[in-house]
């Protein structure tokens, strides 16, 4: 049963509690924690009302273009693709009510840099001549995220298995209209910049205030192996932000001119084998699937969105000892689809369909400790 404890504290806690609902490129969902307590005796044998603090960093490089689940090689092979580059800090801080019930607030620092030909002279040699690739970027704190979550199951009577329901809102406390400036040529072929919104995936911030729901969840399948399991949906009712794309156009299209603000989902289920001959020490092995829908769930759809999702095969490692607890995870992408927009579906021929960059894996790494 104390192998039980350790590993559940382990992965239970700071596998879900850190967890970061993150699209690997173009696709923009947002840098976004989630916090909830976990499922273990050593973790609830504290006394009420202690305090957590937490912090986690993301990185993932995006280059890779698909259209629906087609990967555009030639993008990477004609050097015309983008390239998204991403780190950030998730900070957290948790409030432990009692042993079922905790609040949590956290906050993500972000940094991308995006590097293109298209958003700048162009792809094509007649556009720029040498193909050179310029870069933006946007650095800053992200939207700000209140949640609590409730154990179904009293975590004091060291149950095999239980589940954790959350809520929570988002905040749109990250800028979402970052701007920088692009390079374009004159007619003359001289060089000149002009300053507009960075691209909607390296926005720091949707703008709009969102509700999250979740379920997390394990089962200790004997004293060793534990199962997990994790759910997170966050509705965004509001449907675009008011920023311009391209502020120079001399239309804006109502439908495409100015971002959406998206919903977005996550989900993961996996295994923990904890390693007897280190105490404390697990091994982990699942599966996730995460992004943006081409519907929300409330509000309108209309505005800029780049909608799909990448389903990955995760491997980690945990390890916890007395009251701090490491994980780091690198999920590896098996599957990746930018799936029609609402403005693609619009299309009278049905032809139309964007693309997305996506990245071939995800590195996280997560620290926690009580006080």
């Amino acid at each position: 049963m104390k192998a039980i404890s350790t590993i559940v504290l382990a992965v239970a806690y700071t596998l879900f509690s850190h967890s970061t609902t993150q699209a690997q490129g173009c696709v923009a969902v947002r840098h976004m924690s989630c916090a909830a307590p976990a499922g273990s005796a050593d973790y609830f044998k504290q006394r009420n009302g202690h305090w957590q603090v937490s912090a986690g960093y993301r990185y993932f490089r995006s280059y890779k273009h698909f259209v629906g689940d087609v990967e555009q090689k030639q993008r990477v092979e004609q050097g015309t693709n983008v390239i998204n580059v991403s780190h950030a800090l998730d900070l957290g801080i948790t409030y432990m009510v009692n042993q079922r019930l905790s609040f949590s607030v956290n906050l993500p620092i972000q940094y991308y840099d995006r590097s293109s030909l298209y958003e700048h002279y162009g792809n094509t040699v007649a556009q720029n001549p040498e193909q050179k690739r310029f870069h933006t970027g946007s650095q800053g704190i992200g939207d700000l995220r209140i949640s609590g979550s409730y154990w179904l199951v009293n975590p004091v009577k060291l149950p095999k298995a239980n589940i954790a329901a959350g809520l929570g809102v988002k905040l749109p406390t990250g800028n979402y209209g970052v701007t920088d400036n692009f390079h374009k040529l004159n007619k003359e072929g001289q060089d000149y910049t002009i300053n507009q919104p960075v691209d909607q995936s390296i926005q720091l911030g949707d703008g709009g205030v969102g509700v999250s729901v979740e379920l997390q969840g394990y089962a200790s399948l004997n004293s060793t192996l534990t199962a997990y399991a994790n759910g997170f949906y966050l509705f965004n009712p509001r449907e675009t932000n008011g920023v311009v794309r391209n502020p120079t156009a001399t239309t804006i299209d109502l439908v495409t001119g100015t971002f959406s603000v998206a919903d977005q989902f996550a989900a993961r289920i996996g295994l923990s084998q904890s390693i007897k001959a280190i105490p404390g020490l697990a091994v982990m092995l699942g599966g996730r699937v995460e992004g943006v829908p081409a519907i929300d769930a409330f509000g309108g759809s209309s505005g800029f969105r780049r909608p799909g999702y990448i389903v990955s095969v995760e491997p980690g490692l945990s390890y916890m000892r007395h009251k701090t607890s490491v994980a780091a995870t690198m999920p590896w992408a098996v599957y990746r689809n930018r799936i029609k927009s609402y403005s693609d579906r619009l299309d009278p021929l049905g032809v139309r369909q964007g693309d997305a960059a996506f990245a071939d894996y995800l590195v996280s790494v997560n620290i926690s400790r009580w006080f």
